[in-house]
């Protein structure tokens, strides 16, 4: 999907936009929003937290000192889980509530008591592609009931290049399943999401694109979601 941010105007909507899947990665951008709102984050530099071994992370590029912009660059979900517990469950739900996001369920898994650091990753907080679309929106106008430096922040640390046709691109990817009725993930139908938007001579596009594999693949399904989006995205641009 693609709207013009200023009119909501649908420019572009093709598959099934409206089902809510999980909302995965893609919710780092709500978490910046409440962290440089909140003051747990300072700027792209502030605060580079540790990494400590309590931290379930098997990736070993992950396991570092990670500051905003790495975070957000590397998709690092123990450097959200932080900053979501040192919100506390009152100030997150509030958040989410205020940002309208998705069906605003951040309970987490049933009988867990873990919405405060799982709802988002294959548990509770779902978010359609049309939610996502509605939710960009509020972020470009700057809608929500954030401050400017959460806005400029957020902006900068999204930042991903310039397109050659002069667009400048801010996103987020995000990877997930569905749930098995034994609570795991169906890593053979993943999801891959990439959200965002792209900002040219004062115009802005808001984008949010949704991929299903059909069968267990070799590499995420955000990283594919984004590359594929962002190869077709100079020229759906042209045509508008």
């Amino acid at each position: 999907m693609l709207a013009d941010a200023a009119s909501g105007k649908l420019l572009k909507q093709e598959g099934a936009c409206g089902k809510r899947v999980t909302a995965a990665s893609t919710f780092k951008v709500p978490i910046s929003l409440m962290g440089f709102d909140s003051g747990l984050l300072v700027d792209e530099h502030a605060p580079a937290l540790p990494f400590r071994d309590a931290y379930r992370e098997s990736d070993p590029a992950k396991r570092v000192t990670t500051d905003p912009q790495g975070w957000m660059k590397n998709s690092v979900v123990w450097y959200s889980q932080q900053l979501t517990q040192r919100l506390g469950e009152a100030r997150f739900r509030h958040y989410v509530s205020e940002f309208q996001y998705g069906n605003g369920d951040v309970s987490g898994d049933p009988g867990k008591h873990n919405g405060l650091t799982r709802a988002w990753l294959g548990s509770s907080l779902k978010i359609s592609p049309l939610e996502q679309i509605a939710f960009l929106e509020k972020v470009v106008n700057r809608k929500l009931p954030v401050s400017a430096h959460a806005y400029d922040m957020t902006g900068r640390i999204t930042a991903i290049g310039m397109l050659p046709n002069g667009w400048a691109v801010h996103g987020k990817t995000g990877t997930g399943a569905p749930t098995l009725a034994n609570g795991s993930g169906d890593w053979s139908r993943s999801y891959g999401w990439f959200v965002g938007w792209a900002e040219k001579d004062g115009r802005n596009v808001v984008f949010a694109r949704l991929i299903q594999d059909e069968r267990k693949e070799s590499t995420y399904a955000g990283p594919r979601a984004r590359e594929a989006f962002l190869k077709a995205l100079p020229g759906m641009l042209d045509s508008l």
